[in-house]
């Protein structure tokens, strides 16, 4: 099985790009709703990420009276906080690793010989980065990643440049000042058809891939 890891910066395509691998038949993990689900029904991370946080919030709990963690709570603690972010790390992103590997191998015994996991924060985090085969970078022009933010989430021009502003790694690609750490690179610069065609040209290369790892050696 094929694990694709991809990956883009706000306004890129990545989810439109993930729904076109839904649609050819490629089960994505989205990491984000995943992640939320795991806030939900995972009771025993949740204290944990309460006990953490208390040590950045005055102890204030970010726990709602129900048992689950309160998501806009614990969003004012670790925006501006890389500490309380690092701390919130440690706990959930072993918690997503190991639901990903759960899910994968679910997929893997329904007979999928490619999965693909949807995700903002692969490169910068070698936990995530190492379970993937192949990377796909989903990127844009800055302006245009920005236009379509703005948009989408029908935010201010200022609150997407804020954003924007922390993923520095895909502003730097995007203007072509760093290489992207990726074996795919899809540009998603042009119309809906433009951007299935990029898809499976990816797909294409995969399926090759297939091919020649099935083709018996002759010596």
């Amino acid at each position: 099985m094929i694990t694709l890891a991809v990956t883009g910066g706000i306004g890129s395509g990545k989810s439109v790009v993930c729904s076109i691998l839904s649609a050819s038949g490629v089960p994505v993990y989205d990491s984000d709703s995943r992640t939320k689900a795991i806030y939900d029904s995972d009771r025993c991370l949740a204290q944990k990420i309460a006990q953490s946080m208390k040590d950045f919030s005055s102890g204030t709990s970010v726990l709602g009276e129900d048992g689950k963690i309160d998501r806009k709570a614990l969003a004012a603690i670790v925006f501006s906080n890389p500490a309380a972010l690092s701390a919130l790390e440690s706990l959930v992103h072993p918690a997503v690793l190991e639901d990903f590997v759960r899910w994968r191998a679910e997929r893997s015994k329904e007979g999928f010989r490619v999965v693909a996991m949807e995700s903002a924060i692969i490169l910068e985090k070698p936990l995530f980065r190492n379970i993937a085969d192949k990377v796909i970078i989903v990127d844009a022009p800055y302006d245009l990643r920005l236009e379509r933010a703005c948009a989408r989430d029908h935010s201010s021009h200022q609150s997407i440049v804020r954003r924007m502003e922390n993923q520095k790694l895909f502003n730097s690609i995007s203007d072509g000042s760093i290489l992207p750490d990726a074996d795919f690179v899809i540009v998603n610069d042009s119309d809906m058809s433009a951007l299935k065609d990029r898809v499976e040209a990816v797909l294409h290369s995969i399926d090759t891939f297939f091919k020649m790892a099935d083709t018996p050696c002759h010596s």
